[in-house]
């Protein structure tokens, strides 16, 4: 499926959503956020795909909010704020990808900066080319984050980094990213695609009922005290078929 900024395939359980404008590094439009949230809306619906996959097309991730598309709306942004038309479609992505049952890994293969950063925080898994490029430059261009920053960049790397990251604005490494623990690892460029389509088909194999509870509960536990988080857990309820299936196939193989 191919949309007017963004391309989408499917092989085997695993989907890819492409930011596909190459030529603006992949810049982000709030027609361009709709569209991947329609794609992350549909998938989230279907027993089908058991990941999703997210990259971008050509040099960059993202870049960010489209600068020059935000400028020509003529909006006053005195106040550091993008706007509710792109604040309303990026945030529903973001929702998408952390409640959707599929596991999400963001794929990071250039530029990724400001609102790609953002986006990236709410994937499952982040893997990066050690080549990419990361930068928070809301400071930099006198905007305000208004899509989690601030929430989701602490509980990664840390308050202090996640200040000294902001405050600089300073651009860093897929390598230095990965040891500030801001994506889990950065391999070469060259190896991006095939180790994350690994990594994706490793997890599409498993119970697609499991790895949604896993996602409720890593969440529950991620934003709540730990009391509140094991209370949760001992407590929730899922209904996971295929448990017997893949149980019996266990205990087959250990009687074999």
């Amino acid at each position: 499926m191919t949309s007017e900024f963004i391309t989408v395939e499917t092989v085997g359980r695993v989907a890819t959503v492409t930011f596909d404008r190459p030529d603006a590094l992949n810049a982000l439009t709030a027609e361009m956020l709709r569209q991947t949230g329609n794609a992350l809306e549909g998938f989230a619906r279907s027993d089908d795909i058991g990941v999703v996959v997210l990259t971008g097309a050509g040099r960059a991730f993202t870049a960010g909010v489209d600068l020059k598309a935000l400028q020509a709306t003529g909006r006053d942004l005195t106040a550091g704020d993008v706007g509710e038309e792109l604040n309303a479609a990026a945030r529903r992505v973001q929702r998408l990808m952390e409640h959707m049952p599929q596991a999400v890994i963001a794929k990071v293969n250039g530029f990724c900066f400001t609102g790609g950063v953002e986006l990236m925080l709410a994937a499952d898994i982040a893997i990066a080319a050690e080549e990419a490029k990361f930068g928070d430059t809301h400071a930099k261009i006198g905007l305000r984050p208004t899509w989690g920053m601030t929430q989701r960049l602490a509980r990664r790397v840390g308050m202090q980094r996640a200040k000294e990251l902001s405050f600089t604005a300073r651009t860093i490494t897929g390598v230095e990213a990965a040891q500030y623990g801001l994506i889990m690892e950065a391999v070469p460029l060259a190896e991006l695609d095939t180790h994350v389509a690994k990594l994706a088909a490793a997890i599409a194999e498993n119970s697609a009922g499991s790895i949604a509870a896993y996602k409720d509960l890593y969440r529950k536990s991620e934003n709540a005290g730990l009391d509140e988080g094991l209370r949760y857990e001992a407590e929730a309820a899922y209904e996971i078929a295929d448990v017997g299936e893949r149980m019996g196939a266990i205990l087959a193989r250990l009687k074999g």
